[in-house]
């Protein structure tokens, strides 16, 4: 990723792909569960809000709303699906309480960072960069 691009990432987010980039393949797996496990608990009264991203293949849904000038995530996955889980984790640690433009700015293909394709199949990857394009498209229609 060119350092210009690295430049349209917000702070959280580019820390925890270069962690996740320059983590040993071993380690990389574990520090994915980690975020798995600090996935967020879906508040009460937010089911009927969140949208399916289809491309994932394991059942995924995503909220995103502005609050304050803030984006707010919401996310619901299966406890036994620990990859979309990390997924989850991840971009609810780099992304939360950002400005939407920072959140708009963020490149589609920000997960080469963290060298993913190490351990991540490209579908799965695809699914990532599907979420990614929800969150934005929700933002910019709380925009609205």
């Amino acid at each position: 990723m060119s350092e210009e691009r690295l430049a349209l990432l917000p702070p959280r987010l580019k820390s925890a792909l270069q962690t996740l980039g320059s983590a040993p393949k071993a380690l990389k797996i574990e520090l994915l569960l980690e975020f798995a496990r600090k996935m967020p608990p879906l508040p009460e009264g937010m089911q009927g809000r969140l949208e399916q991203v289809h491309e994932c293949t394991t059942p995924f849904f995503v909220h995103a709303e502005i609050k304050d000038q803030r984006v707010h995530l919401y996310f619901d996955a299966p406890k036994e699906a620990p990859t979309v889980r990390a997924f989850a984790g991840l971009l609810a640690e780099g992304l939360e309480g950002e400005s939407p433009e920072a959140v708009l700015a963020v490149p589609e293909d920000f997960y080469t960072l963290a060298r993913l394709e190490e351990i991540i199949t490209p579908l799965r990857l695809r699914g990532l960069q599907a979420v990614l394009t929800r969150i934005k498209r929700q933002v910019r229609e709380a925009q609205n």
